[in-house]
């Protein structure tokens, strides 16, 4: 099949303005959660962490290194893998036959997605895990489309690097395969070029199969905590999200661009792939976003359609995604200043909108517990939070003797024994202490009703058991 020529021009230009745009936003509000866990853990490399493998951390990192210390210069490199998030999915439509309506029109759906623009304005691991996807599955469309099946070896190295991100990836996997066996073409299966790239994938993926083995597997019990956590919550999200993960009008898209992988063979595979996706993420009670990136690829497959439909049809497709933009922006960038944010229904929608504001006025309540204490006190004195962005916040401040038992940080525990008076903060642990007292309440000032908001900072004192008993306790994954 001849492909169309590469709509270069609007598809960078649109890749470019999302960037600008995105970094134009960047510091507006403040550090979301997890970008407070990611930069503590960027402070302590390593070649895995019980919650997940090293690459986003170690990109903090290096940003920290190239770009400095700013939250502009920190968020640089996720509005980067959303330009190059938006090329690939553009690829991925003149793969399947679009032309430069198609491309473009892919372009700016997927720039404009509200999923795009929260893990493109935010430091996350789907920032990184995104482009990825659609990096593989580019890969594949080429593989079954040209009958040029050395495209599985391509496949098989993105698999395997994005093992350093996200364990994520082995869904897209699950889904291929699953494709491959129920709608084929199965003489795929016996290709020595798809058995080469899985040998390649397991060859990058082994650095941390071993470290899961030698770490009694952690991310199988991180994946238990989590569906025992909020497994029903996110079965029950998981439809209306499919539909609003990117916007209904990339949804409505979608689904003709399913019926479209559906009615040619080639590609079956990759219809098939959704649902059996969908299938095991409801299943393990995963989030509903674990389908992202084969939403994309509908949403790819939809705009060939939108292309062949007509000129009309089109036009209608391309209006309707700036609707579909503008709400998005809305609700996923931060535009509506934060003294009116929670007045507006933003914050209930978008959980990292409302996760980051409030942290300088958490870090002065517990800093003020902190400093209210005799100087005798002030030096034994330890802090333990309830999570890792409490954590994150309270050592990015600067405060000595942070702790916390979730996830990862449990590891760097326990706290001195000479750390008899604590200060407490989002821990039900005060039944270790002879005494506790509540001495602070946070406000983050805004009103906004997010985690930390009306949250009580205890003093307690007298350690009952040595730290080194207690600390198992803390313990706790989600």
């Amino acid at each position: 099949m001849e492909r169309p020529p590469p709509a270069w021009r609007p598809v960078t230009s649109i890749a470019v303005a999302l960037v600008a745009i995105l970094i134009s936003v960047s510091g507006r509000y403040g550090y979301h959660r997890d970008e407070l866990y990611f930069l503590f853990l960027s402070d302590h490399p390593a070649w895995g962490y019980v919650d997940q493998p090293p690459l986003t951390p170690l990109l903090v990192r290096l940003s920290d290194a190239l770009f400095g210390d700013s939250l502009v210069a920190f968020r640089l490199l996720p509005a980067l893998a959303a330009g190059i998030l938006v090329v690939l999915v553009a690829l991925i439509a003149r793969e399947l036959g679009g032309g430069g309506t198609a491309q473009t029109l892919a372009a700016f759906g997927t720039a404009t997605g509200a999923y795009t623009l929260i893990v493109g304005h935010t430091v996350l691991t789907a920032s990184f895990d995104l482009p990825f996807w659609a990096a593989g599955i580019l890969f594949a469309v080429k593989a079954l489309l040209r009958g040029q099946p050395r495209w599985w070896a391509a496949v098989g190295l993105v698999l395997g690097l994005a093992t350093y991100n996200k364990y994520l990836i082995a869904m897209l996997v699950l889904g291929l395969a699953a494709g491959l066996l129920l709608a084929g073409p199965r003489r795929v299966l016996i290709s020595p070029w798809l058995w080469a790239g899985a040998a390649i994938a397991l060859a990058l993926a082994a650095p941390n199969l071993i470290y899961q083995a030698t770490h009694d597997w952690p991310q199988l019990t991180m994946a238990e905590a989590l569906g025992e956590d909020k497994g029903g919550e996110m079965r029950l999200m998981f439809a209306p999200m499919q539909l609003i993960l990117f916007g209904p009008v990339v949804s409505v898209i979608g689904a003709f661009g399913w019926w479209r992988l559906w009615r040619d063979r080639r590609v079956r595979a990759l219809a098939v792939a959704y649902p059996v996706t969908a299938v095991a993420t409801l299943v393990s009670g995963g989030r509903f976003d674990y389908t992202a990136g084969l939403i994309l690829l509908l949403f790819a497959a939809g705009c060939v359609s939108a292309q062949e439909a007509g000129l009309g049809r089109a036009r209608q497709a391309r209006v309707s995604l700036v609707f579909n933009g503008l709400g998005s922006a809305v609700i996923a960038l931060p535009l509506i200043p934060v003294a009116v944010l929670a007045a507006t229904p933003v914050p209930a929608i978008n959980e990292v909108a409302r996760e980051s504001v409030g942290w300088p006025e958490f870090d002065a309540a517990v800093t003020g517990v902190l400093r209210s204490l005799p100087p005798g006190e002030q030096a034994r004195a330890v802090i333990v939070t309830g999570n890792y962005g409490e954590h994150g916040s309270l050592a990015r401040a600067g405060l000595p003797r942070v702790y916390s038992g979730h996830n990862q940080l449990w590891e760097y525990g326990p706290p001195p024994e000479s750390g008899t008076v604590a200060i407490l903060v989002n821990t039900g642990r005060r039944e270790d202490f002879d005494t506790c007292e509540p001495r602070a309440r946070v406000d983050n000032g805004a009103g906004i009703d997010n985690e930390e908001q009306g949250m009580t900072v205890w003093l307690c004192r007298g350690l009952r058991r040595p730290w080194s008993t207690t600390w198992p306790d803390f313990q706790h994954w989600n």
